[in-house]
C-alpha cells in the first residue's frame, strides 16, 4: 500500500513539477496486486474471510463438521491449483521474455513473482488450517468445543 502511495504521489508531484513519471500508473497497480495477494493468508488466518456460517449454525454438530472439513479440503484444492499456476505463469513469463505494455516496459514476471509468493502463502495457510480442522485443533473448533464443554456442566 506505500508503494501505491509513493506512486501516486510521485505522479502527482511530477505533474506539478512539469515531468512525466513513465509507468507510475502501471507501478501503482502492481503495487496494488502485490497488497491484495500477500495480505490473503493473514485475513484468512485472522478468519477474516467471507463466510457462510449461517448456513453451518443450521446443522448438527456433525453435519457441520463434514461440511466444514469439505470446504476446507475443496479451499485448500484451489488455493494450491492457484498457487501453481501463479507460479507458472511467473515461469512462461520469464521465459518468453514477456514485458509489460505500458510507458515502463516492465518485464511482466517481477509484479507477479508477489502475487505468486501470496497464492503460495495462501495455499499453506489454507493447507495448515485444514489439517487444523482434521484434528480437531482449530482455534474457532476449540473455542466452541469447550463452549459446549461449559454448557453440560
Amino acid at each position: 500500500m506505500v508503494g501505491v502511495l509513493l506512486m501516486v504521489l510521485a505522479s502527482v508531484i511530477g505533474r506539478l513539477a512539469g515531468f512525466n513519471l513513465r509507468g507510475s500508473d502501471a507501478y501503482a497497480g502492481y503495487c496494488m496486486a502485490a497488497a491484495a495477494f500477500l495480505a490473503l493468508a493473514h485475513t484468512l488466518k485472522r478468519g477474516e474471510h467471507i463466510r457462510v456460517s449461517l448456513f453451518l449454525e443450521r446443522f448438527g454438530p456433525k453435519v457441520s463438521r463434514a461440511l466444514e472439513l469439505w470446504s476446507h479440503a475443496a479451499g485448500s484444492f484451489f488455493c494450491v491449483v492457484l498457487a501453481v499456476f501463479c507460479v507458472r505463469l511467473v515461469w512462461q513469463s520469464h521465459a518468453f521474455n514477456d514485458i509489460s505494455q505500458g510507458n515502463d516496459a516492465t518485464p511482466l514476471w517481477i509484479p507477479q513473482l508477489a502475487m505468486a509468493a501470496g497464492a503460495i502463502v495462501l495455499a499453506v495457510a489454507m493447507v495448515d488450517d485444514f489439517v487444523l480442522h482434521v484434528r480437531g485443533r482449530h482455534p474457532k473448533a476449540s473455542r466452541e468445543a469447550e463452549a459446549e464443554l461449559k454448557l453440560m456442566e
